[in-house]
């Protein structure tokens, strides 16, 4: 069966496969390969330009040259790759022998066996990948969150003096207001992208066991450290200085983990946006020819904020064992990483469909201004709290007894019951007046 949009056997390469594309270029094996090649080139003109004797008789003039390889690189360099690799039966090693290939009969033809020079294959990966995640969040990934943000802000702000009845435990509590319950998910939201740029893109550079052994034993007298700090940072990144064959991946399962805190947050907005409007808060516009229900003419579901939760559940389940693995491999190697970072993409490909969803369904949002104000005004009780407070300043005896009395009774609790109440108690007439004042639309806060 050839694969296609219907037979692929993930989602993210079939069904949604129009809304994720973007990413391709950084998470696929293309991608992946493709930025195999541009950490060996780099890596060669680096140690030209270091510069190790032996390659003295490099013209920098060609260093441009060197790069076309990575940045026209096609699919058809991937296939060439792949074909290598059938001989190989190892991906880094078809990568080398592909550079060489291209640059036979160049005029750094007589250089070519300082490609992949005193390597191992995660010296390659272990840069090659932290790199293309930099790029991929920097580009396509991060930005969609910061779009959340902005839009939550703006209904923040457009919303902020719309009192609204909370619900603590499910059940009516002190009133609030909706623009103040999206700035929870405004701050909450901020602060983790605060935490997810402060973490840096870790890489390892230093050879078969991380010790540069080989490149020790034959250039003894070169600072080797030093070399490998610069190349790393040269890319935008940081270089872990004590490491097995590969990166331990600390810093990664805490980008992980930042955006599985994100998504977290983000399934917490859906689930309470889903039941605003379950409570008729929010009303949903409508596009001509959509269909809510297949049995219902008269539904409009929530879906975009249901897509989003669910992909952003998938998501996190793949980035808690990223980061819960990764970090662990026996000794100084095993393989396990190596099968698990392929999959590196799926997570970020899974919150990109929930976060268009998420953003999908809050531009199609209406304030339905009536229920809001009807369910404030059949739940007069939640402005005892208020009035017993006052009672307490002035010294009243028991007040929040009194008012427990009042509120627990069988008795539906309205406006005039509370107007009453207030009447009968034994104040000043200037108390009374404060106590009047608090309604469900106005006991608010701040």
């Amino acid at each position: 069966m050839a694969l296609s949009a219907l037979t692929a056997i993930s989602p993210v390469d079939g069904r949604y496969r129009s809304q994720v594309e973007t990413l391709a270029p950084y998470f696929s094996e293309l991608g992946l390969i493709h930025y195999r090649v541009r950490i060996e080139i780099e890596y060669f003109i680096a140690l030209c330009e270091w510069p190790i004797p032996q390659l003295a008789g490099v013209d920098p003039t060609q260093f441009s040259v060197l790069r076309t390889l990575y940045e026209t690189f096609s699919e058809a360099d991937a296939l060439r790759i792949k074909e290598i690799e059938k001989t190989t039966n190892h991906d880094v090693k078809a990568v080398e022998y592909f550079v060489k290939e291209k640059l036979k009969d160049s005029p750094v033809e007589p250089f070519l066996e300082f490609v992949h020079f005193g390597l191992t294959s995660q010296d390659i990966n272990n840069t090659a990948i932290p790199l293309l995640l930099s790029d991929a969040l920097d580009t396509e990934i991060v930005p969609l969150y910061r779009q959340i943000f902005m839009r939550l802000q703006e209904l923040a702000i457009q919303w902020e003096d719309v009192p609204m009845l909370a619900r603590t435990h499910g059940q009516p509590a002190s009133p609030t207001r909706l623009g103040k319950e999206l700035s929870v998910f405004v701050e909450r939201i901020e602060k983790q992208l605060q935490i997810l740029a402060a973490i840096p893109t870790a890489a390892k550079f230093g050879g078969a066991t991380g010790n540069f052994n080989a490149h020790v034993v034959a250039y003894p007298n070169e600072d080797w450290k030093k070399f490998g700090d610069k190349f790393v940072e040269g890319l935008g990144m940081v270089r872990s200085q004590f490491t097995t064959q590969i990166e331990h991946y600390d810093m990664l399962a805490a980008t992980l983990d930042a955006f599985k805190r994100l998504n977290t947050i983000l399934i917490d907005l859906d689930r309470d946006v889903w039941a605003y409007v379950s409570m008729n808060y929010f009303k949903q516009r409508l596009k001509e020819g959509e269909v809510g229900s297949s049995a219902m003419p008269h539904k409009v579901n929530p879906i975009d904020f249901e897509n989003s939760e669910g992909n952003l559940g998938i998501a996190n389940a793949i980035f808690e064992h990223l980061s819960a693995k990764l970090p662990i491999s026996r000794l100084q190697r095993d393989l396990t990483d190596s099968t698990v970072l392929r999959s590196i993409g799926v997570p970020f490909a899974h919150s990109v469909l929930a976060l268009k969803s998420l953003l999908k369904g809050l531009n199609k949002l209406e304030l339905n201004q009536a229920a809001l104000n009807a369910d404030l005004e059949d739940n007069w009780a939640v402005v005892a709290e208020g009035i017993q407070t006052i009672l307490r300043r002035e010294g009243y005896p028991q007040p929040y007894e009194a008012l427990k009395a009042l509120t627990r009774t069988n008795q539906k609790i309205t406006e005039q019951g509370i107007r009453e109440f207030i009447d009968g108690l034994a104040v000043s007439e200037a108390v009374k007046g404060e106590l009047r004042a608090i309604t469900p639309f106005t006991y608010t806060g701040i």
